[in-house]
Parts: structure tokens; sequence; C-alpha cells
């Protein structure tokens, strides 16, 4: 894969030009953004998957709705095997499964219990999710640069570790890097989140310090809640797992916060099965598990809260094979701060 990317170099500067042109054409308005009848919170990034976006969504989901605003969420819907615009959730219950929706509209609406759709044109989704359920607050989930819907806070999550990664095939563009825009983009955001995740707080970035030294910061990580069983909905302690032989399955975009957190909770992570991201499982992969479960005489499955709103439909097929998730909620250090923040940018 490194190969591939690497002899695809010479297309970097050919897509480079396109997002800046791009770029160009809306910030000169011969694109035009499109307002609509609702505050717009974007959440956001620069980089491929794996920065916190759906924490971030969730997180700020449900500051809004604790303060009784009445708030939806809106995706594309990454993943999901259906066209066009669906409505996920009316707040109250689900409407669509994980495979019509996409697994992270799923598990943010199921979780946060708000109004949520799903549509490629972010206009046309926006529309109808306030026309079908009045909500007067959407939060666009991954949005940064679907610059066709104005808003009123655009938020860019950032994660520490890719940061301070200086590799080759981290701090490029694609289709050779990790990166969507070049770290210019940043002028666009109203705040930037640093994702500590697991990790200390490291010194920031060049990048940042030169593209958003005048943008407001904050910080967010990562706390370890506990451990769900992803049938029943039974919630456990750390400490019930902690030395617990687990087969740990993952199909995710970052792999290694995940299994570096259980490793923190002194879950034993020597087997594990890791998928590519947004993975849609089949009975294929189910037998894949199972089979892999009982050769290494694992006491249960552990994997993320997105991988098991998919999985929970097979729970026939596991059997007696328990399967749990780790539970994470993403925190910020200000939290008054950017609560304060946040408010101030909406009616």
């Amino acid at each position: 894969m490194k190969f591939l990317r690497f002899i695809l170099y010479p297309l970097v500067p050919i897509y480079a030009f396109v997002i800046s042109i791009r770029n160009w054409l809306f910030e000169k308005g011969f694109f035009k953004s499109v307002t609509v009848n609702a505050n717009v919170i974007s959440v956001g990034n620069i980089t491929m998957g794996g920065s916190g976006k759906t924490p971030l969504v969730i997180y700020l989901t449900k500051l809004l709705k604790s303060e009784n605003i009445n708030v939806g969420v809106l995706s594309r819907g990454y993943g999901r095997k259906s066209k066009g615009y669906l409505l996920v959730s009316d707040g109250n219950k689900m409407l669509i499964d994980v495979k019509q929706s996409g697994d992270e509209i799923f598990q943010t609406a199921s979780e946060c219990n708000v109004p949520a759709a799903v549509c490629e044109n972010r206009v046309e989704g926006a529309k109808r999710l306030i026309e079908d359920t009045k909500v007067n607050t959407l939060v666009l989930d991954d949005a940064f640069q679907h610059r066709w819907i104005n808003r009123n806070i655009d938020l860019l999550i950032c994660e520490q570790q890719f940061l301070n990664d200086p590799s080759f095939f981290s701090q490029r563009l694609l289709p050779t890097g990790n990166m969507r825009e070049n770290y210019r983009s940043v002028n666009r955001a109203d705040a930037i989140i640093i994702n500590k995740k697991f990790s200390e707080t490291l010194p920031l970035s060049d990048a940042i310090i030169k593209y958003g030294k005048d943008k407001n910061l904050f910080y967010s990580f990562y706390e370890v809640i506990g451990f769900v069983d992803a049938v029943k909905g039974t919630e456990y302690y750390v400490k019930d797992f902690e030395g617990q032989k687990s087969l740990i399955v993952s199909g995710i975009a970052n792999p290694y916060s995940f299994i570096n957190a259980l490793k923190k909770t002194k879950v034993d992570t020597s087997n594990q099965i890791i998928f590519p991201d947004h993975k849609n499982y089949t009975l294929k992969e189910i037998q894949k598990i199972r089979s892999e479960f009982y050769k290494t005489n694992s006491h249960s499955v552990i994997t993320t809260q997105k991988d098991s709103v998919k999985l929970i439909k097979y729970s026939d097929a596991f059997d007696d094979v328990e399967i749990f998730y780790l539970k994470i909620e993403l925190k910020m250090e200000d939290e008054s701060g950017f609560k304060n923040f946040i408010f101030s940018k909406i009616n």
C-alpha cells in the first residue's frame, strides 16, 4: 500500500490545484453557500479519518440537548448501502438500520436520541431534516470540506498524534498522504480542537501555531467509561475486565488508539482481528471472528462502539460468544470555555 501511495505522488500537485481552485471559487463568491432556517454547527477535519469527529459530534449534540435546544444531526452517511435523503431517527426511535444509514450516524442518533438524517447533498438534507422534524439547530458531521451550506460555527478537530507525526505518508495531501487539505485551510475554522485521545499534552505543531494562532483553541481527550454488553446493553466496570483474555475486533480508521485504551484497562490485547475502516460485516467475517475466538480460547469479544452497531445484527450467529464494546466519551479540558464559545455563536 505504501508503494502504491508513493508512486501516486505525482498526482498530489494536481489534487492540491483542484482543492485550491475550489476554495478560491467559494472565497470569491463564484460558488455560493446556502443559508438554511436553523443554526448550523459544522464538525470536520483536514485528514482522512481517526481524528475523533463522531465523539465530538456526540459531545456537542448532548451539550446542545442539555440546554433544551431542539438539535438534529446531518451526515452524508459514509459507507451506507443507500442513496439520497433518509431520515435515520425522529428523535424517539430509529427508523432505518445501520446498513442504510452508515455506522457513525447510527451510533450518534441512537446514543443521543435526537433527529438525524443522511444525505449526500447537505443543503437538501438540511432543509428536509428541518422540515421533517422542526429542529432549529443542526450539527453537520464531517462537513469542513462541504462548503455549500453556511454555518454559524466551523469546528476543526485535529488528532494530536497526527499533528506531531512528521512521516512522509502522514503530512502529505491525498493520494499519497492522509491530508484532505493543506494546513492553510485551518484559517476557515472558528475553533480548533486538539484531540489528545489518551495521550499527554504535547507542544503545538508548527502548522497549528502558524495557521491557527488567532483561532479559539481547545483540547479534548477520551475517558473510558466502562464495558457494555453489545446485545443486552448491560454496563460493566473497567475492573471487571482486568486481565481478561479477549479477542479484539476493530474496523475503524485508527485502531491504535482503541487498542492503547484497552491496554490501559489491563485487558489482554494479544489476540486481534483488524478490519478496514467502516467495515461492512457479513457472515464471512462473523465466521472468522467465531473461529478465532474459539482457537484463541478467548473469554469474550471486545470491539468498538461503532463496530458493535453492525455486529449485533448477527447476535444469533455468535451463539455463545459474548460481545462487549469499550465505551469511551470525549471530554473537554475547558468545558465552560467551550460551552461559552458555542452559545456565543448561535441564537
